[in-house]
């Protein structure tokens, strides 16, 4: 039996942070996706998730939910290189190879597993992984558990990322990775010259996608589309269905010698079980939709300008300058939970952002925007800001 000071321990651990105003909980929303949800009772509007196309629920990717389940069962039973691998998995991977324009391709279960696999399972211990410092949570993971060298640019400084990769010596690989788009501030990578800095110190570059794919670029292909990169040996991309694409589940789009050292040595891919019919599905028809319905992604950037514009002209800080990730700044912790509940209570549900989660004094109301608002919504939103700041700090 545990003995009872560990407990105690743990208590005051969660008292602290209570009075720090970090402390987290979770809260139930229904029905999770949509424009509109209900929050602790009341009916809010949703700006807080990151489905930007309005895809989660959308007929066509339920309908081939049911499908696959129907037709292939809950399951896959096993872990792909077991006994896992469907003709599903294999036919979405050429069509993610085809979409991000690359050799091959290789999908997971979770964007954040992705994450963990394409570094983990290229870099080792006698290897060089270079990364931005406000990388996501997943890089930071899947860098230390790669178990391989870590140095840290500060962030979007292609200058600096060179200058690492340059004077650090190693007899392995070097890799540079970046979010392609920054999910707590919502600016993009400079990606260009963090490209040139690799190519000239011979490194491979992983660009995490997440919040880029479906978004950015004429085509909705990414960030590599919107700075008209053309994808090349040795750019790597990651991407996941969780956001834009509606679904669940995580890609590398690569090279077909970089697919394969990972069938290799990627720990989410060797002992985790395939991603089940359903998700594979989901997954296959939303790409699909990106090129059959562009309206979503035209929509989903003239709301967010509408937004920053609102919120810009009624005094609000907002860190980025375009896109639907709009980080309202607010400064302590305390404030931003206070932002928050008068929000909630305003019918807006955004949840504060706080440390670790965003740097100390930088604590923030993260809104985001989904083609499944309304220009209505997005002025509800302006108004519902400027009456919590009027409640709180007037």
């Amino acid at each position: 039996m545990m003995h009872p000071e560990a407990l105690d321990i743990l208590t005051a651990r969660l008292e602290e942070k209570r009075r720090a105003g970090l402390g987290r909980s979770l809260v139930t929303v229904g029905p999770a996706t949509g424009a509109r949800v209900r929050v602790q009772g009341k009916d809010c509007l949703l700006m807080a998730g990151n489905d930007y196309l309005g895809l989660c629920r959308h007929p066509a990717l339920v309908e081939a939910a049911k499908n696959a389940s129907h037709k292939l069962g809950a399951g896959c039973g096993a872990s792909r290189l077991a006994a896992g691998t469907m003709d599903g998995h294999q036919e979405l991977e050429r069509k993610i190879a085809e979409f991000k324009h690359t050799e091959a391709a290789l999908f997971f279960s979770t964007g954040y597993m992705t994450n963990l696999a394409a570094i983990s399972g290229l870099a080792g211990p006698d290897d060089l992984v270079v990364s931005d410092s406000l990388n996501h949570a997943s890089i930071i993971d899947a860098c230390r558990l790669s178990r391989a060298r870590i140095k840290v640019y500060p962030h979007n400084h292609p200058k600096e990322a060179a200058r690492i990769l340059a004077a650090e010596k190693t007899k392995g690989l070097k890799l540079l990775v970046t979010d392609g788009v920054f999910s707590m501030d919502g600016d993009l990578a400079l990606l260009p010259d963090l490209w040139e800095a690799a190519r000239k110190n011979g490194a491979l570059m992983v660009v995490d996608d997440a919040h880029a794919t479906g978004v950015w670029g004429a085509a909705g292909r990414g960030t590599l589309e919107f700075f008209r990169m053309i994808p090349q040996p040795g750019l790597i991309q990651v991407g996941t269905f969780s956001k834009a694409l509606g679904g669940l589940g995580g890609f590398v789009a690569a090279d077909q010698v970089v697919i394969n050292s990972l069938i290799q040595g990627a720990r989410p891919l060797l002992y985790t079980t395939a991603p089940p019919p359903a998700q594979t599905a989901v997954a296959e028809k939303a790409l699909d939709l990106v090129d059959e319905e562009p309206w979503r992604r035209e929509k989903l950037h003239n709301l967010s300008r509408r937004l920053r514009n609102g919120l810009i002209e009624k005094g609000f800080s907002v860190k980025s300058q375009s896109g639907p990730i709009l980080p309202v700044m607010v400064g302590e912790a305390s404030r931003a939970v206070a932002m928050a509940k008068s929000l909630l209570k305003n019918g807006l549900y955004a949840p504060a952002m706080r440390p670790p989660t965003v740097p100390a004094g930088e604590s923030r109301i993260r809104v985001t925007v989904s083609a499944a608002h309304t220009e209505e919504d997005v002025d509800f939103a302006v108004k519902a800001f400027e009456e919590a700041r009027q409640e709180l700090f007037s």
